[in-house]
């Protein structure tokens, strides 16, 4: 299998890249601005709001498969206009193509959604998504869509940002639910499913909810920290946008997948 990991330099274009070397798979991934450090992948430089070159690139490549990884919050050109443009160069040479989306193109509300729910974005960035997966739909409707939350795992963002909040440094919001997932469980089943036939929305994340400030608690309690100094909010108060509460029903990938997506209280326990 030869793989093409489109925004490979990023957390977890990065952690598919391992995978799938793991696999004994061919790996050539993409970066832009960012650094690719994965020692046994051929790394190409890439602008995805190039059509041109990025069809130029895929083309030379000539991947069984295209893992699509690559976004810019508040960038609509990388986030919506470059899945198109990847979506298109990979339809040209037949590759599969499965494309890394997000559950912030949902609104919000207390009931999980659906994999096939249509999306209801609420600010900039969902609408981003929301936008990006019409492209990929329309291009390559066999091309599969990985709706994901927060991303989980040591060195990532969302891990960071929890450890700031413990230490004063930024606040975490109490009102702000997710589902979050670990990246080496999103990486596996996304290249199960670059060995799949599954067509169109999927959602892949953790079975837990919850909120952005109990994250931080659980992350006190995995490394030791003091939970006495977690700062939070809520989104309101912060006069920050989005939905607030978004949980994704993962039934189906549960079905589907080898893969078994572990909790987040699994994840951070002692």
């Amino acid at each position: 299998m030869r793989v093409l990991v489109v925004g490979a330099s990023g957390f977890l274009g990065g952690q598919v890249c391992r995978r799938a070397l793991g696999l004994g798979w061919s790996v050539v991934g993409t970066y832009h601005s960012g650094v690719l450090e994965v020692p046994g992948v051929t790394g190409r430089r890439l602008d995805v709001t190039d059509r041109t070159a990025v069809r130029a690139l895929v083309a030379e490549v000539r991947p069984d498969a295209v893992v699509g990884t690559p976004y810019r919050y508040g960038d609509w050109t990388v986030t919506a206009d470059g899945a198109a443009n990847v979506a298109v160069a990979a339809a040209e040479v037949g590759a599969r193509l499965v494309h890394l989306s997000s559950d912030a193109l949902h609104a919000g509300r207390r009931t999980p959604y659906a994999d096939d729910e249509a999306p209801t974005p609420v600010y900039a960035y969902g609408a981003a998504k929301a936008a990006a997966e019409t492209a990929v739909r329309a291009v390559d409707p066999g091309a599969a869509l990985v709706r994901t939350s927060l991303i989980l795992g040591e060195g990532s963002k969302q891990i960071q940002l929890c450890r700031d909040a413990l230490a004063g440094r930024a606040a975490l919001f109490s009102n702000m639910i997710r589902c979050p997932v670990d990246v080496t469980d999103l990486a596996d089943a996304v290249l199960e499913l670059v060995d799949d036939d599954h067509a169109g929305p999927l959602n892949v994340a953790g079975p837990d909810a919850v909120s952005r400030a109990e994250l931080g608690l659980l992350v006190a309690a995995r490394h030791g920290l003091d939970p006495a100094g977690l700062k939070t909010t809520t989104s309101v108060a912060a006069g920050v946008g989005g939905p607030t509460e978004v949980r994704l029903d993962c039934t189906r990938a549960a079905a589907l997948l080898r893969t078994r997506l572990r909790g987040v209280r699994e994840l951070l326990t002692p």
